[in-house]
Order: C-alpha cells, then structure tokens, then sequence
C-alpha cells in the first residue's frame, strides 16, 4: 500500500459479484514447527530484478479480501498469470480459506506485516514482532514460510532492510510500478498506468482490496501481454525456487475442493 491516504483497509466489491470459484475448506495444514529461512542469496531489497526474460511481477497488497480476493483469482486463472499477495496478519488469520486457495492456484505469498504499521516510526523489535506474527500466521496455514517482505506504504529505512535481512534473511521488496489505484483514478487509468510501466523486471504494485483496482485488472492483463510479457510469481522472476508447499492444488467446480 503506498501514501498517506491508503491507510483504508476495506475495499469495495463489485456490486453482486459472485466468485465462480469460490474458497474451500482443506484439512489443517500440520503442526510442525516454523522452519527458519535459509541464507540462500544477498538480495537485502529491490525495487525491480535485472532481467532480459519477457516477464513481470504482478502484486497485490492488504488482502485477503472476502470478495475482491477470489474475484481477483478468477481473472488470473481466466490468463494463466501468477501473482505475488502481499497478505496483513491479521487479515490473513481471517480469511484462511482464501489463503489456501491463492497458493493452491499457483500464487505466491509476502509477509505486508500483522497491522499494517508504518514501520519506519517503529523499533527494531516491533519490526520483528509485526513480521514474525505474519510469518508464523502463513506458515500455520498454508505450510510455507514467505521469502519476501513488503513494507507498508513503502516506509522502511535501509538500515531497517538490513536489519529485516541479517536478522530473518527475508528480501523487502517495493516496486517500480505504482498505479495508485487507492486514489481511485478510474479503472482504465489504472489499467493504463499498470501497462505502460511493464517491462522486463517489472514489479507493478496494486491493491486487491479495491474493486475498481480488480475491474482493471483484465484490461491490464491484454495490455500486458500484448507486449509479450508474462505475469509471474516475485520467486519465479529471481530465479528463486519455486515457492509454496507441495502437494496441494485446487479443483474447481459448483462444490470445488482442496486436494492435499
């Protein structure tokens, strides 16, 4: 979430949208003890990747959303793109079906804090705090722990993303895209700004506990890849390993359920 004024966090559905695909339940995820990240790179933060692959980042802030969440994984699906949510603790302890099914759909997901504080007016211990009750919150339900952190509104000092990555080896991420679609420009004006500043590396931030954010998004999709660019996981654009649990996957249909 970016600026002053998107410190909202209930987005407006479209009006009597009913997801086709709607979240299921699934057996809990086992009680095993949260793994620690491993050192495996020195990305402390980035704003892009350097890449000459045809692919972006697509991600979207502050849900899980009860309607605008399944909605928005409806569309993704209707493209073949993958995403990256960006999910607040508390929300995500909320809406847990909807967690289960972003990953089993083949979706990625961040750690964007417990509370959605702006962490730059906060101490170091308050940071671990906010991140660490996430990161235990996502890995209790769906059984993977996420790799990359993004910083409410974007404010979050670099000795405060070294501190994130030597402490929890865990990427702050921003982005290079910025529709500002919590000002509520219009949906093609979002549409507009999410296509023009795709590129090779791109990470385009969005909002999907908006509605009009999630009307764009179809529009932005064509205008995506009619550049030959495709939408992919923050994981998959590093060349990380791929993220998320094994094994399960989602089967949609009018009584569509979780496989483990």
């Amino acid at each position: 979430m970016s600026g002053a004024g998107a410190l909202a966090l209930a987005g407006v559905a479209q009006a009597g949208f009913v997801s086709h695909a709607a979240a299921q339940s699934v057996p809990a995820v086992p009680t095993r003890p949260m793994p620690a990240l491993a050192r495996t790179h020195d990305t402390v933060s980035l704003t892009a990747v350097q890449t000459s692959r045809p692919r972006v980042a697509l991600t979207f802030d502050d849900g899980p959303h009860p309607q605008n969440t399944p909605w928005l994984l409806d569309i993704l699906a209707q493209y073949r793109a993958k995403a990256t949510f960006y999910v607040i603790g508390q929300n995500a302890r909320r809406y847990p079906e909807i967690m289960r099914r972003i990953v089993a759909e083949g979706h990625e997901i961040g750690n964007h804090t417990f509370t959605h504080p702006v962490l730059s007016q906060l101490g170091d211990g308050n940071v671990l705090r906010e991140v660490d009750r996430t990161q235990q919150i996502v890995w209790d339900t769906v059984g993977a722990v996420p790799v990359t952190m993004r910083p409410p509104y974007g404010s979050f000092s670099h000795r405060q993303m070294r501190m994130l990555f030597d402490q929890r080896n865990l990427t702050s991420v921003v982005w290079s895209v910025d529709p500002q679609d919590w000002r509520r420009p219009g949906v093609s004006v979002v549409a507009e700004r999410m296509v023009r500043g795709a590129r090779p590396g791109a990470v385009i931030l969005a909002h999907d506990i908006h509605g009009p954010t999630i009307r764009a998004v179809p529009a932005a999709l064509d205008g995506i890849l009619a550049q030959g660019l495709q939408p992919v996981t923050l994981s998959d654009l590093l060349a990380w390993p791929h993220w998320g649990p094994r094994g399960l996957r989602y089967v949609a249909g009018p009584a569509g359920h979780y496989q483990g």
